[in-house]
């Protein structure tokens, strides 16, 4: 769900985008705005409109989409559903085209920035009433979706993805460790406590914390007010994330963290036969995975903190491309599906963590327990952890890194590979690609 492939493609793609930008009128401006109209706090009309919503992973959003049609008659909404990767490259090359763009694009957290770039290519939410529900949503999520002066906002909020610590109650009892969700989060409350707990469980089971590279180095890096660039697009992970990296490169050679890379089968078997004990940096849309992977270890799951703060890892924005010829209709839905009401249904329904906090504030909400992980209060966890996630400044550039990082840390702890070796290669490999860009 969260690889990043396909950079080549996209570097070309902007390449592309960019210069023809640069040597044309805006699209608001050519034939390829079929809206016809820019601004104006529109209202949606009554004529019968039908639009094309691209989505990617599991939203649920085709009961919600299902329950609009019924409440609005005259539209008719066809949901094209992929993966995400390939929604996303297939939504450039339409915007570069300036044909086969949809009327409602979604785009994900880490991608938004490459797409705000291309800001031309979309409408300007602000346009049609978007500061007036700015309130509705984190201070943190709102902002990642528009330009550095406030001015363009291309998309609005979908779900987030606040991070905690998923644990295998069994693994830290056969520890000797505590297994109430409290006490967890009590005994392992800094990435220090982390390492030496690491060490008990290494000793006592033989198991790793975790067997995953990425998920320890994601968990430290999201906590970062400052990631892989500044807002001058300038590379800094010398000063920001290396420390994250010789944590996690100490970790795997004391041989505390597995070798298993995301989205494997090989992760998901670990977790299915309780091969390590932690998934740190887990957001809320990770249950479903544990569930899928692990489906006969109800029970044995339970979730707390992470150790010195949440991250975020995740999370998408519904855009407008100028293709559309009916953006009042549009915003009116994505406004709609985006709002407080809906975003509590859709994470009823898929488990979509809500952006908009009046929802933490709801006590059914509140109230919800799972099951399957030791009945922790799941919606209250994550929501305590959204409200305190920071505001971090991606970069259109951000998959690059984080694939170089993440090739890095696997060949430590597949091939054996000295850990500076592998950083000062995946920093070769990650400054060429950048002057590419």
């Amino acid at each position: 769900m969260k690889k990043w492939i396909f950079v080549s493609m996209f570097a070309s793609l902007v390449f592309a985008l960019v210069a023809c930008s640069g040597n044309s009128e805006s699209t608001g401006n050519s034939e390829n705005n079929k809206g016809g109209n820019d601004g104006g706090d529109k209202e949606a009309s009554n004529e019968a409109v039908e639009l094309d919503f691209w989505i990617f992973g599991s939203t649920g959003y085709g009961e919600l989409v299902e329950e609009y049609m019924k409440e609005n008659p005259n539209v008719k909404i066809n949901i094209n559903e992929g993966e995400m990767n390939d929604m996303h490259n297939n939504l450039f090359t339409s915007i570069s085209a300036g044909s086969g763009a949809p009327d409602i694009a979604q785009i994900e957290i880490s991608s938004i920035e490459k797409f705000i770039e291309a800001k031309d290519r979309f409408y300007n939410l602000n346009d049609y009433g978007a500061s007036d529900v700015a309130a509705n949503y984190l201070d943190w999520k709102w902002t990642q979706a528009q330009t550095a002066d406030g001015s363009f906002q291309i998309g609005l909020p979908t779900d987030v993805g606040p991070t905690t610590m998923f644990y295998r109650v069994d693994v830290m009892e056969a520890a000797g460790l505590p297994t109430d969700r409290e006490k967890v989060a009590a005994e392992i409350d800094s990435w220090e406590a982390y390492y030496e707990t690491a060490k008990v469980i290494k000793e006592k089971t033989g198991k790793p914390i975790s067997d995953t590279p990425k998920l320890v180095f994601n968990a430290i890096r999201d906590q970062e007010e400052q990631q892989y660039f500044n807002e001058d697009h300038e590379l800094i992970i010398e000063d920001t994330v290396k420390e994250a990296y010789d944590f996690t490169t100490k970790m795997i050679e004391e041989g505390l963290i597995g070798q298993n890379d995301l989205w494997t089968p090989e992760w998901g078997s670990a977790m299915a036969e309780g091969a390590y004990a932690t998934l740190p940096g887990a957001p809320g849309w990770m249950v479903a995975n544990v569930k899928s992977n692990a489906p006969d270890t109800s029970g044995l799951w339970d979730i707390a903190k992470i150790p010195e703060g949440a991250g975020n890892w995740g999370g998408s924005f519904l855009t407008i491309p100028k293709e559309s010829e009916h953006p009042e209709e549009v915003f009116a839905f994505i406004s709609w599906l985006t709002a407080p009401e809906q975003q509590l249904k859709s994470f009823e329904i898929a488990g979509l963590f809500p952006s908009t906090p009046d929802v933490y504030e709801n006590e059914e909400f509140l109230a919800t327990t799972d099951e399957f992980f030791n009945n922790a209060p799941t919606a209250k966890i994550f929501a305590e952890a959204a409200q305190s996630v920071k505001t971090v400044y991606m970069g259109p550039n951000y998959s690059i890194v984080d694939t170089e990082l993440g090739t890095a840390l696997l060949n430590v702890a597949v091939e054996g590979s000295d850990p500076q070796t592998e950083w000062d290669a995946a920093l070769d490999r990650i400054k060429s690609q950048l002057e590419r860009q």
